[in-house]
């Protein structure tokens, strides 16, 4: 025989282990009936330790979800990097010129615009406040699902199957949820690497986070607590299997090159990876007793580094559709409650997407008199407050519609 869960999620990275945390504390559920398919986390690291290669900028709505989640408070504070500025133009202009779109925390009357933090110490707060809450981690991966009238059923790997009401995937573009349960999805190659690397540069960061766009596509260095940088290149395939694998003095030297020396000298502090970079739309994000979030529903271009917010944003909402079903006595895994969740935010995701494409295939490739358009756009809103302080609220997750536990208190 089976165990029966109200809920169980799989996938454990950022969102997965998120929705689990939420679910457990704010669903109104009992923790002991959600459950959580995950590999255990890895122990947290030494006090010394340098930064992690993955990083996450995490914005003011995603802090709120987290410590919602009851997992910002488990961070330990002098591993976060706080940026307070935000400077991004394109090569044809000056980082400190008129074609340079800047914002700054204090304009806003914010301490900071975000904050800049390791990608397996989000995902195991998680994990850890979902188990302090009283849910329940389950190690085994999934290997088949079936879905009938009344329940989701699961089949793991070395262990005995178990059911739930609902079923979250979480568990990444390749989903195993999405692809047992037929759910169609768009896919589209953007023929291009994600190249990370973590650098030591000449000059401070000054806790701000740069990015420069050029023809061959955008390079951002985003500031770590320990005073370097991750670094975060979007190129074509073939020149950025060149750059992760070549010599060390030949890397620095373009890096340095390509982020126009804001940061003067670069050195690398560690290895290099690269990551294959795609776009991925779910047709729906919801069936009968199951719902997709994160990246098994949507994936986008990491330019502007939004991808693991919107993650946390679904996580947000879906909580939120599943208390609502708990409050009016709904089953949680019904289409009607599931609903809810897709209305709120599928076209929110969609039209990330759009724009995000938009910048890619106009700002990141732009040259000659486009680029010059370009740049007097972003001069105009430059010297525009009230267009500044729109794109600066919607960044920092202030303004536009918000799941519940993404507002302020």
């Amino acid at each position: 025989m089976s165990a029966e869960f109200d809920v169980a999620v799989v996938g454990g990275g950022l969102a997965g282990a998120c929705v689990a945390a939420l679910l457990a504390r704010h669903s109104g559920l009992e923790a002991a009936r959600i459950a959580l398919l995950a590999e255990a986390p890895a122990p947290p690291p030494a006090a010394n330790a340098p930064p992690e290669l993955r990083v996450v900028a995490v914005s003011r709505a995603s802090e709120r979800i987290l410590a919602a989640a009851g997992a910002w408070s488990r961070l330990p504070g002098r591993r976060l990097c706080a940026y307070e500025r935000m400077c991004v133009w394109h090569e044809s202009a000056r980082p400190d010129g008129p074609g340079a779109l800047c914002f700054d925390a204090a304009d806003l009357g914010e301490p900071d615009l975000g904050h800049i933090a390791e990608s397996g110490l989000l995902q195991a707060a998680c994990v850890a406040s979902f188990r302090d809450a009283g849910g329940t981690l389950l190690t085994h991966p999934l290997s088949a699902l079936r879905i009938d009238a009344s329940h989701a059923h699961l089949t793991l790997r070395d262990a005995p199957a178990l059911s739930a009401r609902l079923v979250i995937g979480a568990d990444g573009a390749s989903s195993l949820v999405r692809t047992q349960l037929r759910m169609p999805a768009h896919m589209r190659d953007y023929r291009e690497l994600a190249l990370v690397a973590t650098v030591r540069t000449e000059r401070p960061h000054r806790h701000t986070a740069w990015q420069r766009f050029l023809a061959t596509g955008p390079l951002a260095l985003l500031p770590l607590f320990d005073g370097s940088s991750s670094i975060v290149w979007t190129i074509g395939a073939r020149r950025g299997a060149s750059l992760r694998d070549c010599a060390a003095p030949a890397f620095e030297a373009q890096v340095e090159a390509a982020s126009g020396a804001v940061l003067g000298a670069v050195r690398l502090a560690g290895e290099r990876r690269s990551f294959a970079l795609h776009a991925l739309a779910a047709e729906t994000y919801v069936a009968a007793r199951c719902a997709l979030m994160g990246d098994a529903a949507h994936v986008i271009h990491p330019l502007a580094g939004q991808g693991a917010n919107l993650g946390l944003l679904d996580a947000a909402a879906l909580c939120e559709a599943v208390a609502e079903a708990r409050a009016a006595r709904e089953d949680p895994g019904a289409l009607r409650a599931l609903r809810r969740y897709e209305q709120r935010r599928r076209t929110h995701n969609l039209l990330m997407a759009a724009a995000i494409d938009a910048l890619h295939g106009g700002f990141a490739r732009a040259g000659g008199p486009a680029a010059w358009l370009l740049n007097r756009g972003l001069d105009v809103v430059n010297r525009s407050a009230p267009l500044k302080r729109l794109f600066a609220r919607r960044a920092l997750g202030l303004a536009g519609e918000l799941p519940r536990l993404a507002r302020p208190a």
